[in-house]
């Protein structure tokens, strides 16, 4: 029974279209590594800039800084005073704190799931860049040991021909 012929473009095809890039970065020796940040960056919409900005500020030491620093002037205001907007036990302010946290919490989670898409994107060109430097260094390790078999062989013909050359003088 005859075997059927099995080709390198049969493998090929097999494979998944990112391993197809990453060998045809190789074969080709292209670059593999771009610089994503740059490229993610400038495809954001304002809204997606605005939510980071949200995120940064809210998520900062000056934030809480700045907020605490209002809550107590607030609290002063409504206690020292004789005229009293929002009176003990401020119900104004927890109103106003309920409001900031149920707006601050799904713009800083927008910001997260940005911030993780990515880090899927970073992840998947630290794959492709590994694997193209994987398949750099098996070329390596095959070309040295084609130099290698190759200077055996002419070590060998070498020693033949030193051997030849001192049998000739031998029988002379």
């Amino acid at each position: 029974m005859p075997k059927p012929s099995h080709s390198l473009a049969d493998d090929l095809a097999t494979l998944g279209e990112l391993e197809q890039r990453i060998i045809h970065h190789f074969v080709h020796r292209k670059p593999i590594h771009k610089n994503l940040n740059t490229e993610y960056d400038e495809g954001m919409t304002f809204g997606q800039r605005m939510a980071d900005r949200v995120a940064t500020l809210g998520g900062s030491w000056k934030f809480i800084g700045v907020f605490m620093a209002l809550m107590i002037l607030w609290i002063i205001a409504n206690t020292l005073t004789g005229r009293a907007f929002d009176p003990y036990p401020f119900i104004l302010l927890n109103l106003v704190l309920s409001c900031l946290a149920a707006l601050q919490a799904p713009v800083i989670m927008m910001s997260q799931n940005r911030l993780a898409a990515k880090d899927r994107l970073d992840a998947q060109n630290d794959y492709e860049v590994n694997m193209k430097a994987e398949m750099e260094i098996v070329a390596l390790h095959l070309k040295l040991d084609e130099l290698r078999d190759k200077q055996w062989t002419q070590l060998v013909e070498m020693q033949t021909r030193q051997i030849q050359l001192l049998e000739t003088l031998a029988t002379k």
